[in-house]
């Protein structure tokens, strides 16, 4: 999984990299420059011969601009690079490349520096520009920017955003007007077309609504060993973005062996389905079974048994739970579910189950007291809220699976506490009770019962519709019930590959035709890349 970056865990990767390795910083921002010019080229083509003009702060991020801008150079660019301040007052490297600029200027026309230290100045420079430019690279600010724009930066950046209809943007680490420890623009903000982040993405560059704002994404590998990012002294990192390699190795690890059979690759008991709601289980079921599961019983009230059978894939067992009048658990359905969850490899329990007293203190009795790692989704959190009842163990994992308006019930707290902070409130729920917990939406989190948070990159807003979340939750038991002693890399192969068949799903029938069982459609698509990028 790739590693996301706070501004400080950043600079000690930079530090240790020169310290400890003896790379120094005029190198580390050489290789930043030619990773950007390779994406530059990659995302928007060729760049001889075209008018590019890259407005550089005088930090570090503008000394990044001014290496960048010698790189387009060498590729037959025409660079204007336009430094917001005074050459002579830019530091260490990013002085040293002003200059490298400055003096090629000299010998070429196709390369020049210009200053400007005011809106005054900023306007004569637009307005003398002579013919257009085909490309601006934001390389104002980079990760040390923690408060908003002010002064002739604000001009600048909605200089940038009125002309990105007809000149696109590369934005350089992350568009100036973020801050790259927060998922929210701290201010005015440049919006891009692109953006070449360096050694990792921070926060800034994934979550929404800053995420949306940086275009696509590219990380450049600017030379930092693998083991400082990954771990640095003093610093152990605790956000990750879900990656298809990683998801891949995971299912090469889970591949199955020639001789396998049905009892080889797990049994879940799925505690789904009431009258009215048997829909929500037949979706779950079959998640179980397309995600490999080999078997699968779905408990549900006995009166809701027949027509769940009817919509259930064939391959589906059932088991009908005593209920009373009402269709409602009877005292002798609470003993019949919790003995069947301990029997089987893993009990997952909440699609369209309701929330009476019955099935109240079943889900209670689970938690407390079941043996099986369980997944509770749906009704079930609802039946659990607030959270109070129970903690998982290294053993018996318990994955949640909640929307914000769930999650907001099991913290008791406001359904705006939970999207203002969103990493906040799933590691909070995760480390207090140790607990897997799946927050969903666009962007979902995964949390661990040691605070480390994973963000999925897959995923659209056509999956915004009933019974999505029954697909995961079903997708999930099925990989759990073949992997139990992997339970965070199953939890997060589970949403990434529900996004992706999602994301399948999307490009055949676009977002708005889009219904959940076209999730579990395109799902043996998803599987099968990684089956045929194995062999």
């Amino acid at each position: 999984m790739q590693p996301i970056l706070s501004t400080a865990h950043m600079a000690e990767v930079d530090r240790l990299t020169s310290e400890q390795y003896g790379l120094p910083g005029l190198l580390l921002m050489e290789n930043a420059a030619v990773g950007a010019a390779l994406a530059i080229e990659g995302h928007f083509g060729p760049v001889q011969r075209r008018r590019i003009r890259i407005f550089c702060g005088k930090g570090n991020n503008g000394g990044d601009g001014a290496a960048v801008a010698r790189q387009l150079w060498m590729r037959g660019a025409q660079v204007e690079v336009l430094l917001f301040g005074k050459r002579e007052t830019a530091r260490d490297d990013a002085r040293v490349n002003f200059d490298v600029v400055a003096q090629l200027a000299q010998a070429s026309s196709r390369i020049r520096l210009v200053e400007a230290q005011s809106e005054t100045e900023f306007a004569s420079v637009i307005a003398n520009s002579g013919s257009r430019f085909n490309l601006h690279v934001d390389a104002l600010f980079g990760t040390g920017l923690t408060r908003g724009l002010e002064g002739m930066f604000v001009k600048v950046v909605e200089y940038l955003n009125g002309a990105r209809q007809y000149i696109p943007v590369c934005a350089l680490d992350l568009p100036s007007g973020l801050a790259a420890d927060l998922p929210h623009p701290v201010g005015v903000h440049v919006t891009a077309d692109l953006t070449v982040t360096f050694t990792a993405p921070k926060i800034a560059n994934v979550l929404p609504p800053a995420g949306h704002l940086n275009g696509a994404l590219r990380v450049v590998d600017i030379g930092s060993p693998r083991s400082l990012v990954q771990a640095t002294p003093n610093h152990r990192a605790s956000l990750f973005r879900v990656t298809s390699e990683g998801v891949g190795a995971y299912l090469e690890r889970a591949r199955r062996l020639p001789d396998a059979h049905k009892g080889h690759v797990g049994h879940v008991l799925l505690i789904a389905g009431s009258r009215g709601k048997t829909g929500a289980a037949a979706l779950a079921g079959e998640g179980v079974l397309r995600a490999g599961a080999g078997l699968l019983t779905i408990a549900c009230p006995a009166s809701a048994q027949a027509l769940l059978v009817s919509q259930c894939l064939p391959e589906a067992m059932t088991l009908g739970l005593p209920d009373d009048a009402q269709g409602q658990l009877a005292e002798e359905g609470l003993r019949a579910a919790f003995a069947a969850a301990n029997q089987h490899t893993v009990c997952a329990m909440g699609p369209g189950l309701g929330t009476e007293a019955a099935t109240r203190r079943l889900a209670q009795w689970i938690v407390k007291e079941g043996k099986a790692p369980t997944v509770l989704d749906a009704d079930a959190l609802n039946c659990l809220s607030p959270w109070q009842t129970g903690h998982g163990t290294p053993d018996r994992p318990l994955i949640l699976t909640p929307h914000p308006g769930e999650m907001a019930r099991l913290l008791g707290v406001s359904v705006n506490d939970i999207l203002v902070d969103r990493l906040g409130a799933a590691r909070r729920l995760a480390t207090t009770s140790h607990l897997y917990v799946v927050l969903k939406g666009y962007y979902t989190l995964i949390a661990t019962p040691e605070g480390d948070i994973y963000i999925n990159p897959t995923g659209n807003a056509g999956m915004a519709t009933g019974g999505s979340g029954d697909a995961l939750t079903g997708i999930l038991a099925g990989l759990l019930a073949q992997t139990p002693h992997l339970p965070l890399e199953a939890t997060l192969a589970a949403v990434y590959l529900h996004g992706q068949a999602g994301d399948l799903a999307n490009e055949t029938l676009g977002e708005r035709a889009l219904i959940a069982s076209d999730i579990l459609r395109f799902l043996p698509q998803a599987f099968k890349t990684y089956a045929q990028s194995a062999q």
